[in-house]
């Protein structure tokens, strides 16, 4: 039986994950802070690089190996960068990007000892098309995506694959989840409003988490996975359009949505 490891499959997508590899055949374990029911869950604090090598040294005290990691766990926070309290900066960094390298520098051994794997790290459409006020999430998930091209490189040699979802808005617990700071100053207080607003309606009206976990379980059974694949076929278009586009065009657009 293959065993796939999801960093933050208490809920949201990582949930919606978990169980469409259980239901594939793979014995699941989920790594949070918080138990996933009908998941074994091993509490993890994805910011605490020793807790992450603990708990996938656990997991392969269990099952033997990993085949599949998939980085999921995050969270995102809102607020003019100029008020952003350098903690809160630093907090989501703990979570987004160096849990995602804890756990992936804890699996590549394990991994290259089996004689591959695959690792899936989630990045976000929110990378590729940074938000006003929502800059630290998008700065988590740029360097996300960076991380994936070099590992791609360099674990190729070792047969582990890497591959980035980019999703679009998501209909999950996440928006609720989202930690606002609050601008005083009367030069943000009501843009930040209308944008995360904005935003917020835009993750309800999202699409449903499942969509994620198909193609998270696609990329873990292909041979040769994509480098990046967009949820969404609405951002699928921005995504690339923002390519192909002058990027002074696509910024001010981005202002025109969310600004």
């Amino acid at each position: 039986m293959k065993v796939a490891v999801i960093t933050g499959a208490s809920q949201g997508i990582g949930n919606a994950i978990a169980k469409k590899f259980s239901e594939n055949g793979y014995r699941v374990f989920n790594l949070s802070r918080t138990p996933a029911e009908g998941i074994e869950s091993i509490k993890t604090d994805v910011s605490d690089r020793e807790n992450v090598f603990d708990s996938i040294g656990e997991v392969v005290k269990r099952a033997g190996r990993i085949d599949v990691l998939v980085n999921n766990a995050g969270f995102g926070i809102s607020g003019a960068v100029e008020d952003t309290d350098e903690n809160a900066v630093r907090k989501i960094f703990d979570v987004n990007y160096f849990g995602t390298l804890f756990a992936t520098q804890a699996v590549i051994p394990v991994m290259r000892e089996n004689g591959g794997g695959t690792i899936i790290n989630m990045s976000s459409a929110g990378a590729p098309l940074s938000l006003p006020f929502q800059s630290f999430y998008s700065c988590t998930k740029s360097a996300v995506s960076s991380l994936s091209e070099a590992l791609r490189i360099e674990l190729k040699p070792f047969n582990i694959k890497v591959a980035t979802i980019l999703p679009g808005d998501v209909k999950t617990e996440f928006t609720a989840r989202r930690e606002k700071n609050k601008s005083n100053s009367v030069y943000y207080g009501e843009r930040i409003d209308k944008s995360v607003e904005k935003m917020e309606r835009d993750e309800q009206n999202g699409m449903s988490p499942s969509v994620i976990a198909k193609i998270a379980l696609k990329i873990a059974k292909s041979k040769n996975p994509p480098v990046y694949v967009v949820g969404g076929a609405s951002y699928k278009l921005l995504v690339g359009l923002s390519k192909i586009l002058p990027k002074r065009l696509v910024v001010w657009t981005i202002g025109k949505l969310y600004g």
